[in-house]
């Protein structure tokens, strides 16, 4: 069952987004200083623990968030009450698009890794894309990433054997890492974004570490012999 922690309590202050770390690399990365003047609506930043529900499935959407560090699920609930997985949000990734649209959100997201986000009015946006044009432009390439991100968990990871989707996942969370090392989810939740059942995601997981294609460090963190995984996943 998914804890519920409210953003009131999950609340750790305000964002100082002009001086973030991640302003290079994340949707407010073409604002200046002038339009940094221009928000009066607080822009906070929320530290959030593993099972923690951020958004609920036709929540209205009022506003955005991006992702500062940790992971989080994007679920959507089959009439069974099995979930299935739809999308990874990871850093600098951008959730809650749809409330620009003033359209509910469509998915619940739910923290996988303990994760900070920070979050912002939808309308906040929508004022300043409607006088800088590089926010506009940016909006409009995450919604083309996020499309194609949907695109390929569609065609990547719901297709082929279940090792070949297993291999697939693992290579999608390293693939912008250098050391080739990742923190593996839940089989459960691992099932849930494959397709494949939880005994099936286990099997192959363990098949996995007795080929060295897994090497456990600690914690659940493994180095990945990515040669072989890709291989594998047929690239």
């Amino acid at each position: 069952m998914v804890k519920n922690v409210s953003l009131r309590e999950a609340w750790s202050g305000e964002a100082d987004c002009l001086n973030c770390a991640l302003r290079d690399s994340v949707l407010f990365a073409g604002l200046t200083v002038r339009d940094f003047e221009k928000i009066h609506d607080p822009i906070d930043q929320f530290a959030l623990k593993p099972g923690a529900s951020l958004y609920r499935a036709g929540d209205r959407g009022e506003f955005l968030f991006t992702v500062r560090s940790g992971a989080l699920k994007l679920v959507q609930y089959l009439p069974d009450g099995s979930q299935r997985i739809v999308r990874l949000a990871r850093t600098s990734d951008v959730l809650g698009l749809e409330a620009i649209l003033d359209a509910p959100y469509q998915h619940e997201a739910v923290v996988l890794q303990a994760t900070e986000v920070c979050r912002y009015p939808a309308r906040l946006v929508k004022a300043l894309g409607a006088d800088n044009p590089q926010l506009h432009t940016e909006l409009m390439n995450r919604w083309q990433r996020a499309l194609t991100e949907a695109d390929a968990w569609l065609t990547e990871l719901s297709t082929g054997s279940a090792r070949q989707r297993v291999a697939r996942l693992l290579l999608r969370l390293v693939r912008d890492q250098e050391s080739g090392e990742c923190e593996l989810f839940s089989r459960e939740d691992m099932g849930a974004m494959l397709g494949i059942t939880t005994e099936t995601t286990s099997r192959t997981i363990a098949e996995f570490k007795r080929q060295g294609l897994l090497v456990d460090l600690n914690l659940n963190r493994f180095r990945l012999d990515i040669p072989k995984l890709r291989q594998l996943a047929g690239e």
